[in-house]
């Protein structure tokens, strides 16, 4: 765990925040709290959306650098990941690899053309790290796709992956009290 800080919005004191990334503990605390995420997903669709997503960004700012996810590497371990034409070429040349080749043993492609990573974990993990990190998939670089906006209209996706992804759930959890969900921050999992 790292200790960092952040400005509550509502209680406005200076909070010292524990980033969360045992992932054993993150996946038994999303077991036990799945009514409260319930709850908080219902409550974030009655929120406002541009408010969501600017705490959202506000807090991803602080959390995505502070977790190095190059020492995890769930979600290379679990996603399905879309890869576009360029991507292969691309990929397959870093590879010196001719593209047929690359996507025979690497890619699957459905009936309509769309590209995918053709089985999980991904076939560049070494490890907890990717093997081909500099010329990695455009969604492997955007994941977990925080920033993007519309945050609550993608709340399925991303509890999907909360109980995974130590990004995702230390956002979540801050969001949590940023939003006045949780009045009492003692209640949150990454709070001392």
């Amino acid at each position: 765990m790292r200790l960092i800080g952040y400005i509550c919005k509502y209680s406005k004191l200076l909070m010292i925040k524990t980033l969360q990334t045992n992932r054993t503990y993150i996946a038994e605390y999303a077991t036990t709290h799945t009514d409260e995420n319930d709850a908080f997903v219902s409550f974030l669709r009655q929120t406002n959306g541009q408010e969501v997503d600017d705490c959202v960004n506000r807090i991803n700012n602080v959390v995505e650098p502070a977790i190095d996810c190059t020492t995890c590497g769930a979600c290379c371990k679990t996603l399905m990941i879309n890869v576009t034409p360029e991507e292969a070429q691309n990929t397959a040349e870093y590879l010196s690899l001719p593209v047929d080749e690359f996507k025979n043993k690497y890619i699957e492609e459905s009936q309509q053309g769309q590209l995918i990573i053709s089985q999980m974990p991904c076939h560049f993990l070494n490890g907890s790290q990717c093997s081909v990190y500099e010329q990695r998939f455009t969604e492997c670089r955007a994941f977990p796709h925080l920033t993007r906006p519309n945050f609550k209209d993608r709340l399925f996706g991303t509890m999907i992956h909360y109980a995974m992804c130590p990004i995702i759930f230390n956002v979540v959890e801050a969001l949590k009290i940023e939003t006045g969900f949780l009045v009492d921050a003692s209640k949150n999992a990454c709070v001392d």
